[in-house]
């Protein structure tokens, strides 16, 4: 287990700072969540789903519904991506998880509600990233004419892994938005008490020849790497 020590140091050195967020309709907003599926949260639910239940996880869940019920109240765009494999197409370095059609690659129990919202759009993706998962055959991009046919000038991202899929995908909004392709948009933000990550302590790594993967360590670098390229993070929403 990595020392508090060192997650302090850490975090010493390489600081994030948080703004607040506040919400009121004025600037159009958009809510992406990012993989709050079974395969991810749900205790026992597949290879990457935590063993045991995870109070990281379970505060984004909870964020994530919260912030979900505002925005379908006032009707307010919702993209979720749902991480989703088929069965014959490894993700590696990564297990066999979110089989397409499986529970694994439904939304948790909390927004399974979000499937029949009209402002609600659901994207499955095969890969990491959402943004390249979004590409269709013909080259044009679900995520992209989301947020043009909504006029969209903010996004809100949460989800799971903060440093791995959220991470991805914000980078890739931000290199889009900044190449000018994805206008309307202006900012992008991330709520790090609405994304987590998963806990892989260095000791079980070793036994399992896996990559070491220590939450809050993560989470942490997850936040400072998408601040470093130009996100907005944010420790609290209200409206």
């Amino acid at each position: 287990m990595v020392s508090s020590q060192a997650i302090d140091l850490l975090k010493e050195e390489l600081p994030v700072e948080q703004d607040s967020l506040v919400l009121s309709g004025d600037v159009k907003t958009g809510l992406v969540i990012v993989d709050v599926v079974n395969g991810f949260c749900t205790v026992g639910a597949g290879h990457l789903a935590p063993t045991a239940p995870d109070k990281q996880i379970s505060g984004m869940v909870d964020e994530t519904l919260r912030l979900a019920k505002v925005f379908c109240d006032n009707k307010w765009p919702v993209f979720a991506f749902l991480d989703s494999h088929h069965p014959d197409v490894p993700e590696h370095p990564y297990p066999p998880h979110c089989i397409a059609g499986t529970d694994e690659s439904k939304l948790v129990p909390a927004l399974e509600w979000l499937e029949h919202e009209p402002n609600v759009t659901l994207r499955c993706k095969d890969c990491i990233d959402g943004f390249l998962g979004s590409i269709e055959k013909d080259g044009s991009n679900v995520f992209v004419d989301w947020v043009k046919t909504n006029q969209i000038k903010v996004i809100l991202v949460v989800g799971i892994c903060t440093d791995i899929c959220v991470l991805d995908f914000v980078c890739s909004a931000l290199s889009v938005r900044n190449r000018g392709f994805l206008s309307p948009l202006e900012d992008v933000v991330v709520y790090s008490g609405a994304c987590a990550t998963f806990d892989l302590p260095p000791h079980v790594a070793k036994i399992i020849k896996a990559t070491a993967h220590p939450q809050e360590l993560m989470h942490h670098v997850g936040l400072y790497m998408a601040k470093a390229r130009g996100a907005k993070v944010v420790s609290e929403v209200s409206f």
